[in-house]
């Protein structure tokens, strides 16, 4: 079993991208979980076979509440996957650790915010605002990546 890299694990900007960015892995499978138990109460199943197995083929159906909660799933993979790469990236151009961490914050935050505003039907534009405030980091982080390689073009 190969030990982490001494260096990657004294890299403070590193380690606190890495606690958000587990905050939000746990954030995706706790929407999981609850994707799945919308699905149990609604008895409405993606596939014949597990409808088969709670009741019959009639619970083998589309459900409005079942669809958000793959919707919130979905738009976190589209915006959480792009943030790993960049925060990724972003600690090995050693920025301040404090403007690091707040890029890191604003993005964790954002992102329950949205799920929380997707989940519980909150009124516009609440879930619009969690998602802009937490794409800002992301530009910040992807611009200061691109000053930082437009060298090597």
């Amino acid at each position: 079993r190969l030990a982490p890299s001494p260096r990657m694990m004294e890299n403070a900007v590193f380690m606190s991208f890495t606690f958000y960015s587990t905050i939000l892995i746990l954030k995706m499978y706790v929407v999981a979980i609850i994707t799945g138990q919308v699905r149990l109460r609604k008895k409405a199943f993606a596939n014949p076979e597990d409808a088969l197995r709670n009741g019959g083929l009639q619970y083998y159906r589309e459900d409005p509440d079942v669809e958000r909660c793959r919707r919130a799933h979905r738009n976190d993979m589209e915006n959480i996957f792009p943030f790993l790469f960049l925060g990724a990236i972003y600690s090995l151009l050693d920025p301040s650790p404090a403007v690091a961490r707040i890029h890191f914050f604003i993005f964790c935050v954002g992102r329950i915010a949205h799920t929380i505003a997707y989940l519980l039907q909150l009124k516009a534009p609440t879930r619009s605002v969690a998602y802009g405030v937490a794409q800002l980091p992301c530009f910040s982080m992807a611009l200061q990546i691109l000053l930082a390689t437009t060298p090597y073009w």
